[in-house]
């Protein structure tokens, strides 16, 4: 039994509520605070050769918006950090992309050179014998290739190096 007169009891609930409705709200707010310092993920290209697979973020990407000179020479010095898979001359060599790469067409370049036309597909395959001839350009052990998001203007940069098995 309560010693508090009528009605009072019911004052120091509605104190104790509201306190935790503040404290909740206080918890929502630096919550959602922390969340948009985060960048926002880029989307991803993948390759995959046999059972071997490799996926990257984007070199350079301005949210799909056009990519200026500066950013782009930016994008040269981190190619140094991409990711690598072998490659037999043999196999097949299949590029993936997020939908929303494929929804502004995307090509492949050789060390810096277009190797395919523009597609909107999420895939295409290659014959791994491709990236290392001489007839395409593409002769020696290690070949860095890139998907290119939009044509022109360049909206964005995966790249991945292929190493000769």
């Amino acid at each position: 039994m309560t010693t508090l007169p009528r009605g009072r009891a019911a004052d120091v609930h509605r104190a104790v509520r509201r306190r935790r409705a503040v404290a909740a709200a206080g918890a929502v707010s630096a919550g959602l605070l922390v969340l948009s310092a985060c960048d926002k993920p880029t989307p991803v290209a993948t390759v995959t050769v046999g059972r071997s697979s490799v996926n990257s973020e984007a070199l350079c990407y301005n949210d799909g918006d056009k990519l200026d000179e500066k950013s782009l020479k930016k994008c040269v010095k981190k190619a140094g950090d991409i990711q690598s898979i072998k490659v037999d001359q043999d196999e097949t060599v299949r590029f993936g992309v997020d939908p929303e790469i494929a929804d502004e067409g995307w090509i492949l370049l050789v060390n810096g050179h277009q190797f395919t036309d523009a597609t909107k597909k999420t895939y295409r395959t290659i014959p791994g014998s491709a990236f290392f001839n001489a007839q395409y350009g593409t002769q020696g052990e290690t070949n860095t290739v890139s998907v290119q998001m939009g044509e022109k203007p360049n909206k964005g940069v995966w790249s991945f190096k292929l190493k000769k098995a």
